[in-house]
């Protein structure tokens, strides 16, 4: 039984929800977004809020509650309030600006490696070691830092290269002799 399924997802002020079959349409004051939720499970407007069961009592059912529940919660946070990520850069010489629409980071390559900036995702450098990446949508914000951070990521012994903000690096020790 899925526990995060059962709780209804509460709708804030200012944030309006439509459920036009298994089309979720969420409006707020950052943007709009939507969701279709899968077949095998039932997406209705309650007084508490949206409330999401499954049709069948099956496996696959029970796996799409709470996903589509957590989905969901996802838009209304993101339309609301947003979602933020945050990367620190390690290493002497490493650093990010922003220039326009691109991402400038210096990882000590022969070049400086230019990252585009996707639609809806806005990125900005308070610190030259520091990336804070904004955005509605939770899982492009997630990708845009997942693909800055693979461009050097933490490595083990020097600890040098970009990780999430919080994120402990298992550190090895060096050769002996």
């Amino acid at each position: 039984m899925s526990r995060i399924g059962k709780k209804p997802v509460p709708v804030p002020s200012g944030v309006t929800a439509t459920i036009n079959g298994q089309n979720v349409e969420v409006k707020g004051p950052k943007g709009q977004l939507s969701f279709v939720v899968n077949d095998l499970v039932l997406v209705e407007m309650t007084d508490d809020g949206i409330s999401v069961n499954p049709r069948v009592d099956s496996k696959p059912a029970r796996a799409m509650w709470g996903m589509s529940r957590t989905m969901i919660e996802n838009l209304v946070t993101g339309v609301s309030a947003g979602f933020e990520k945050k990367l620190e850069i390690t290493g002497v010489g490493y650093r990010a600006q922003v220039q326009g629409k691109n991402v400038q980071l210096a990882l000590g390559f022969s070049h400086d490696v230019v990252y585009p900036m996707p639609e809806g995702i806005d990125v900005v450098c308070p610190k030259p070691t520091e990336i804070v990446i904004s955005g509605i949508d939770k899982q492009r914000v997630g990708q845009v830092a997942a693909e800055l951070r693979e461009y050097r990521p933490p490595e083990p012994y020097k600890g040098k290269g970009i990780r999430y903000a919080g994120e402990f690096i298992v550190r090895k020790e060096g050769k002996k002799k």
